[in-house]
């Protein structure tokens, strides 16, 4: 019994002086944080103007307010017609993806001989789908490569050399592009 008591005033005491000496530190442990702050605001301790510059920038943006802040951004985007001002600030981006459009053979067809018509070496009158370009129209093989660049250019791919050699016709480029394509009557 005289332990148990012993025991039970023994924690007394040391709750007592543990609620008197608790607050006192952590007033003098806050008080000693203050000062600390206030010496290395009034301290010259840096030397190098970039980094003094960049605390007291730091300084200044942490004194603004998140409304001022988003009235300067607000400013700016206004200002490169990048949101309407009734538009939120923190608007989700969104990312568009394309693809080439759909291509039939008719499509193919009028492109091909658009190509075809605007090469300077073709009479546009002698031009039709079953045309062979060196004997009906009367071109060399370097005109026929500069037609299959024309082609590459257009419909963006590479047309290998060993496919190029047997396109002599505008009908055998149509159906080689609609192969290629996967473009289906």
């Amino acid at each position: 019994m005289a332990a148990v008591l012993r025991n039970a005033r023994i924690a007394g005491l040391l709750a007592a002086s543990i609620r008197t000496t608790l607050p006192r530190a952590s007033a003098v442990a806050v008080l000693q944080h203050k000062e600390t702050i206030k010496q290395i605001h009034t301290r010259k301790w840096l030397t190098n103007p970039l980094v003094s510059k960049m605390q007291s920038i730091r300084h200044v943006s942490a004194q603004r307010s998140i409304e001022d802040i988003n009235n300067r951004v607000m400013k700016v985007l206004k200002a490169y017609d990048k949101i309407n001002a009734q538009k939120t600030l923190f608007v989700q981006p969104t990312r568009a993806y394309s693809d080439k459009p759909p291509l039939t053979i008719d499509m193919i067809q009028q492109r091909v001989l658009l190509v075809l018509r605007l090469y300077d070496k073709i009479a546009p009158e002698k031009l039709a789908m079953d045309s062979h370009f060196m004997n009906d129209l009367g071109l060399d093989s370097l005109d026929q490569v500069e037609i299959i660049m024309a082609m590459e250019d257009e419909f963006g791919f590479e047309i290998p050399d060993a496919d190029s050699e047997r396109l002599m016709r505008p009908r055998d480029i149509v159906q080689y592009i609609a192969d290629k394509e996967d473009v289906f009557d």
